[in-house]
């Protein structure tokens, strides 16, 4: 299946979710958001996802959960994990789970935006 170029965006905070669009938006990409892991699953489409950047910590479904379920279903995108409570058993499950990077918030724009970059060529 080929990918798509358009970012997803899973993050339980509407105004981190929001400030997060306005970004990538602003450096010309694609972008759909999505408040739940489960909203997600019901509403992506994987086809047109160049990559996707989740919260670690959702309120149903983790992002990690969510990341496993993907890579067990042999889903090929790649994922930028994001969380505000990072730890090394946090970060070791993140990658466990197939992340391109694994970032604390707050970031700079920058190193997001390079983690993106960096999804997006994979």
């Amino acid at each position: 299946m080929t990918r798509g170029n358009t970012v997803h965006v899973v993050d339980d905070d509407h105004g981190f979710r929001k400030g997060l669009e306005r970004l990538l938006r602003a450096n010309g990409l694609e972008v759909r958001t999505f408040e739940s892991a489960e909203e997600f699953e019901a509403k992506a489409n994987l086809s047109e996802a160049g990559c996707l950047i989740l919260d670690i910590h959702l309120g149903g479904m983790s992002g990690i959960e969510l990341g496993c379920r993907l890579m067990g279903s042999g889903a090929k995108v790649p994922v930028v994990f994001v969380t505000a409570s990072d730890n090394e058993a946090t970060r070791r499950a993140a990658f466990d789970a197939g992340c391109v990077a694994c970032l604390e918030k707050p970031f700079p724009a920058r190193v997001l935006m390079d983690a993106v970059g960096e999804a997006l060529a994979r």
